[in-house]
């Protein structure tokens, strides 16, 4: 429990701290209080219930567009493609496909994983790392971003994106290449401050391929298209296309529908509710339940 304690802090003061200096999307887009609470209900409900709850979503979905237009707009494409079946369903084992650009428009993400206690890395990053290195010599022109913070329970120097980065230079990518993001602890943290570095300091980028494991590459998908959806200045003109993706073809893993939806509700800016659904102490109750007895 203290470590998860300590993982929790790290990830409020990580998100404060970047926030203070990028401001993390907190403008226009960011959605107020009621609208943040019928954003909530969607998600969970859709979490909770899948298809089941489509019909409420319908309705829900109409009652954020009147609550606000773009609010409805960018939330009713992020779960077009949360409920696509197509979602995370192409997947490209070992390395990226044919046909992407040779060029630093194309940006490949590097999802991390936990660190050991001591700050190296397990064998699940290691086979994600080899599949970011085929990719990367594959496409040598394309940047590489490292993401993931600090996960070392007994080494607050370590880092997962420092590790990765590391190990992808010491493997010949050239270390201009390569981005690093060493404060996330969650996908979701992965994609709102890969988001925020891009924008800033690599202009040129437009087009992002997920690798990770095969089981997480959809959340992934899912989290860096919502992102770019909810940053938009308008809805329809996001600044990155998530175009494809590498996987490791992990032995096991899974992501629920529920840790999806609490990872959509964190880059709605409510950190505290998608906690309680990662670690599994959400009351689905609080909301209004989906079938009336």
């Amino acid at each position: 429990m203290k470590t998860i304690a300590i993982q929790i802090l790290s990830a409020l003061l990580a998100l404060i701290v970047i926030c203070s200096f990028s401001g993390c999307g907190q403008s226009e887009n960011r959605e107020p209080a009621d609208v943040q609470k019928i954003v909530e209900e969607i998600a969970v409900d859709y979490g909770t219930y899948g298809a089941e709850a489509n019909d409420r979503i319908g309705t829900l979905l109409d009652d954020l567009s009147a609550a606000d237009k773009n609010a409805g707009t960018r939330w009713t494409k992020i779960m077009d493609i949360w409920r696509s079946p197509d979602l995370g369903s192409k997947l490209n084992y070992d390395v990226l496909p044919d046909g992407l650009p040779d060029s630093d428009e194309l940006c490949i993400v590097v999802l991390g994983f936990q660190l050991n206690p001591d700050g190296s890395m397990k064998d699940e990053l290691v086979e994600r790392l080899k599949v970011a290195l085929a990719s990367a010599e594959k496409y040598p022109k394309a940047y590489v971003v490292c993401t993931g913070g600090g996960t070392a329970s007994e080494n607050e120097s370590a880092s997962e994106a420092g590790e990765m980065a590391k190990w992808l230079a010491e493997h010949g990518v050239d270390k201009k290449r390569i981005i690093v993001e060493d404060n996330s602890i969650t996908t979701a943290q992965n994609a709102l401050f890969t988001y925020d570095i891009l924008v800033s300091l690599y202009p040129s980028v437009k087009k992002l391929a997920i690798v990770s494991s095969d089981y997480h590459i959809a959340t992934g998908e899912l989290l860096f298209k919502a992102e770019s959806i909810i940053r938009a200045n308008t809805p329809g003109n996001e600044r990155f296309e998530v175009v494809s993706n590498a996987a490791w073809k992990a032995p096991s893993g899974t992501l629920s529908s529920m840790f999806q939806a609490g990872a959509l509700i964190e880059l709605f800016g409510d950190v505290k509710t998608a906690f309680e659904i990662y670690y599994d102490t959400y009351d689905i109750h609080e909301l209004p339940p989906l079938f009336e007895d």
